[in-house]
């Protein structure tokens, strides 16, 4: 198979609809906008929100109450059982050998270590927060949990 013997598969491609190309094409005269009107001008339409002049829906509710969206912390979040399974007994975990080992994306960003899965090897593992659980598993198994 060469480039020039590619093509489209049947009826995947369709024609561009002509408008305004004579009465009797079916999209003659107005193409398809009907008569006059905001909508039928050129250039750009009216914007989705647009309510003809009318207060919008969005500025006539009222605004109350408190977001901690741009306050909050958004953990890297990393599970034991993700740790046992590529970590040797007696490591040394850091953000650093998470990184390498492609457990967390970023290095700027604080890492938690959740609870789920299974641990059988001692690790001591540093991090920004641990939950219950995790810390639990950790010291069950012989290991320890250090936060940075």
């Amino acid at each position: 198979m060469n480039l020039q013997d590619l093509s489209p598969s049947p009826g995947s491609r369709r024609k561009s609809k002509r408008l305004g190309m004579g009465v009797g094409s079916g999209q003659g005269k107005t193409a398809g906008k009907g008569h006059k009107g905001q909508k039928a001008r050129a250039g750009r339409s009216v914007s989705p929100h647009f309510e003809g002049g009318q207060m919008p829906l969005s500025r006539r509710i009222p605004k109350r109450g408190f977001s901690n969206f741009r306050h909050a912390t958004n953990y890297q979040i990393v599970n034991i059982g993700d740790l046992g399974d590529r970590f040797d007994d007696g490591a040394v975990i850091t953000l650093e050998e998470l990184h390498s080992k492609r457990l967390i994306s970023s290095l700027n960003l604080p890492v938690k270590i959740l609870g789920e899965g299974d641990l059988t090897r001692k690790l001591t593992v540093m991090a920004n927060a641990f939950s219950s659980s995790a810390k639990n598993k950790i010291e069950t198994a012989g290991g320890k949990a250090e936060v940075i």
